[in-house]
């Protein structure tokens, strides 16, 4: 479904500004688009065209529907760095079968990089942005097991184990859901200020009323390189500088976690060596410290020689080890199966692109998405990666910790 609001075709202009403040706080209140790590990237809002889809063909569809509009646009711009011109912001359901897909071209994106400011109109006139007052928080917020209760899920992971046992597949993530009821309608720009101040190594999202804080660069594409950032191996922190330097020492060496690591890494390199040459993979993880967890982590690298753009590169790459399992098909077939659980775009890739194929894609991790049919309601989401080695009680703790960063940005 193609929408262009009383438009035959989009005129795009980009143009520089001077320092307008902190991205997030050039929100209006409304639909929030946003992509934003370390006080750099994108905001946008309003909608001149907008795509959903779903099935099977998804990438293959919302690449022609890209390349047509890109194709038919007049552009300006003046400031041509990676998210200026024409950019639109997507977010892709896990499962093709259940969730719907959404890319959105918004009326208005100002973009912060490297020291320059710019702002994007596409089918009007050009806007000054200036800081909109703060929004109000959501009031009381009361957290409930979603469809799966912590014992149900302890349950999957234990039927798990045993199919990983049996031969059947070797690691496969299982994800579960806190449903979250607010006193108030949730302003989403209240949770994505919270979640951008205490993760500035994240990248803070929200497309279409999904957001998060992910830690996870699914595709970077740049110039024909491709990178993408592997997490997989997860230790809660403890707030003791040297305990936490201890347990991420022997995260590094946890015959478990490297085990579940490695099935990540090997899955992005597998879909990158399709389109790239000169893969380049770190003989071993480093240790990424968030706020709350602690990850093992391995940055990917791939020069593109087919010019495939990112939405192709996306089709090899989703869904990696580190969201779905290994081998892909056995492990989505599992977690279709026993999870219990419509994860919608929850661990989809998220992010943006420009006129070029060019962008930046997260999977959609420590999120939430708005019910909807009422703004008070949420599911938050948590996964963790289940191999031989699990144990139910363990992977509950681990993904209680993964659910505390959009925990804590709900509440007062």
């Amino acid at each position: 479904m193609l929408t262009v609001p009383g438009l035959s075709l989009l005129t795009v202009s980009t143009v520089r500004l001077d320092d307008p403040g902190p991205l997030l706080d050039l929100l209006p209140d409304g639909s929030a688009l946003a992509w934003v790590q370390g006080g750099e990237g994108l905001v946008g809002w309003g909608e001149a065209a907008r795509l959903e889809l779903s099935g099977p063909d998804r990438w293959a569809e919302a690449q022609a529907w890209w390349a047509e509009l890109v194709a038919s646009a007049q552009v300006s711009d003046a400031v041509r760095l990676p998210g200026s011109g024409l950019v639109a912001f997507g977010s892709f359901a896990f499962d093709p079968r259940t969730g719907s897909s959404v890319l959105v071209v918004p009326q208005v994106v100002v973009g912060h990089r490297d020291g320059t400011w710019w702002v994007t109109t596409t089918g009007g006139d050009a806007v000054a942005p200036v800081p909109q007052p703060h929004p109000g928080a959501p009031g009381s917020v009361v957290f409930a097991d979603g469809a799966v209760t912590g014992a149900e899920w302890m349950s999957a992971v234990e039927t798990a184990v045993g199919r990983i046992t049996a031969g059947e597949v070797d690691k496969v993530v299982l994800a579960r859901a806190l449903e979250a009821r607010a006193s108030e309608p949730v302003d989403l720009r209240w949770p994505l200020r919270r979640l951008a101040e205490d993760y500035p190594g994240c990248w803070a999202f929200a497309v279409d009323g999904l957001l998060g804080a992910t830690p996870e660069m699914l595709l970077r594409l740049h110039d024909g390189v491709a990178t993408s950032r592997v997490l997989a191996g997860t230790l809660r922190r403890t707030g003791d500088a040297n305990e936490d330097s201890r347990r991420g020492a022997a995260l590094g060496r946890s015959i478990k976690d490297v085990e579940e690591h490695g099935y990540g890494v090997r899955s992005v390199v597998d879909g990158l060596a399709a389109h790239c040459t000169d893969v380049e993979v770190p003989a071993a993880p480093f240790v990424l410290e968030l706020r709350n967890v602690m990850h093992l982590a391995t940055d990917v690298r791939g020069t593109v020689t087919d010019g495939s753009t990112s939405l192709r590169l996306l089709a090899s790459l989703h869904p990696s080890a580190a969201v779905c399992g290994s081998p892909t098909d056995v492990a989505l077939d599992l977690i279709r199966e026993i999870e219990g659980l419509d994860r919608g775009r929850y661990a989809g890739p998220v992010g943006w692109m420009d006129a070029s194929g060019d962008g930046e894609w997260g999977i959609a991790l420590r999120c939430a998405e708005v019910d909807p049919a009422d703004p008070r309601r949420l599911r938050l989401f948590a996964g963790c990666g289940i191999v031989a080695g699990s144990q139910p009680l363990h992977e509950l703790a681990e993904s209680n910790a993964k659910l505390v960063p959009m925990r804590d940005a709900l509440q007062d």
